[in-house]
């Protein structure tokens, strides 16, 4: 699928996340990468054969809140 130079990680790679944007949808919340896989904003993804992967985002940081003495 990729046709531009330093071609990005196939579908299968366990970096594909890091391919390039071909279409984004910001207002519908997902974008299409160079090697088909759909990113959702929630990091669920849609991979080309059609298996999904659970979004992903670890746990916010929270700074501990110290009670007012």
């Amino acid at each position: 699928m990729c046709k531009h130079s330093t071609p990005c990680p196939p579908a299968d790679a366990i970096d594909h996340d890091a391919a390039r944007v071909t279409a984004s949808f910001p207002e519908q919340g997902w974008s299409l990468l160079c090697n088909g896989v759909i990113v959702f904003d929630d990091t669920g993804e849609l991979m080309p054969d059609g298996s999904t992967v659970a979004p992903h985002r670890g746990p916010a940081p929270h700074k501990p809140v110290l009670a007012a003495a």
